[in-house]
């Protein structure tokens, strides 16, 4: 039994057979075709569904037992459980999108000798795309995350990092076109800039944190998400409202402020404001949870979702982020996702 199940490709002699009875097949075919395989498949291999470009660093998160809060100066807190990750809005967001089943690959600050064996194994359970991150002696991040069931607190050498030479990669403009979407963390100035110009050439949308509405980051982002971080040092004295109508004025995509545990704010140039309010959990690391949160926007737009529906999935990811140690390292997957918003559907509503 022979069944033609392709079509000639430039020329006659490339077809692709289906030999076999009972549901059992071989499958067969020219050199010519072999050989557009192998360079197809090559070629696959170096396309991403996200390119995420921005930070990376080695961290140590101390998890604080659950009846101690981080002390005031000269008190006292019990440590109960001491545990290796990676920190960094890019690296925590490609985690968590590689959970979800996207190819991810990774691009932005060099490493150093002394911690990159470390990140890159606790890197490589989860399929990342790592080889455009550079190991050079002298460079990279290194932090301290001391955190309770509602805060954490980081200590590193980002100043310094970001005060200092440049330590980082230019984006790559194939990863970028061969990308479906971008992470793109705003930090590497002019470098971010020149990503999210790449990302508008090629016609490739891209999720951003942080960024002020007069910067071209900001005005040309797929979607946006703001926190009180940036709202606090930006626009200290700024009527949120009045805030969010200058960021629509600017800004062509989905606007999101974040508020923490309480009701997130969203929406887009001429169109009302919605809330949502963020899902109730019991949580044990906060750390990473809005880096997640950014990674589910990305994610969900990458999908196709309706805005309402992306915040919600979102929500989700960050929920279960915050109930996950240590962070995205251990945070669950797609399936756990779908069935946790499930499942809460009418608790968040109420």
């Amino acid at each position: 039994m022979s069944l033609y199940t392709g079509r000639p490709v430039q020329n006659n002699d490339l077809w692709i057979h289906k030999y076999g009875n009972n549901n059992t097949y071989n499958w067969a075919c020219t050199l010519p075709f072999i050989e557009l395989s192998y360079n197809l498949i090559a070629e696959i291999k170096k396309m991403s569904d996200v390119y995420a470009y921005g930070m990376i660093s080695a961290s140590t998160v101390y998890l604080l037992d659950p009846d101690f809060s981080y002390p005031p100066p000269n008190q006292y807190a019990e440590v109960k459980n001491i545990l290796y990750s990676v920190g960094g809005e890019a690296i925590n967001s490609a985690i968590i999108l590689s959970k979800l089943g996207l190819r991810t690959k990774v691009d932005g600050n060099w490493l150093s000798p002394s911690t990159s064996n470390r990140t890159l194994e606790l890197l490589q359970p989860y399929d990342i795309d790592t080889s455009r991150l550079l190991i050079k002696e002298g460079y990279g991040t290194d932090e301290i995350v001391i955190t309770d069931k509602t805060s954490r607190t980081i200590f590193g050498n980002y100043a310094s990092f970001h005060n200092g030479e440049k330590q980082w990669n230019e984006p790559n403009e194939d990863d970028i076109k061969s990308s479906s979407i971008v992470a793109l963390d705003p930090y590497f100035k002019p470098e971010a800039e020149q990503a999210a110009q790449l990302c508008h050439k090629h016609s490739v949308p891209y999720v951003t944190l942080d960024c002020e509405y007069s910067g071209y980051i900001a005005q040309h982002a797929a979607a946006l998400v703001i926190s009180h971080e940036l709202r606090d040092q930006a626009y200290p004295d700024e009527d949120i409202p009045e805030l969010i109508e200058k960021y629509q004025e600017t800004c062509t995509g989905l606007i999101i402020f974040t508020f923490g545990s309480d009701k997130l704010l969203f929406t887009r140039r001429n169109q009302e404001i919605k809330t949502f309010p963020p899902f109730k959990v019991e949580s044990i690391d906060t750390t990473g949870a809005g880096d997640s949160f950014r990674a589910g926007i990305t994610y969900g737009l990458h999908m196709g979702w309706s805005d309402e529906k992306v915040i919600e999935f979102a929500s989700a990811v960050a929920a279960n982020v915050c109930m996950s140690l240590p962070h995205t390292l251990n945070a669950p997957g797609l399936t756990e996702i779908m069935h946790f918003i499930s499942s809460h559907q009418n608790t968040n509503n109420a």
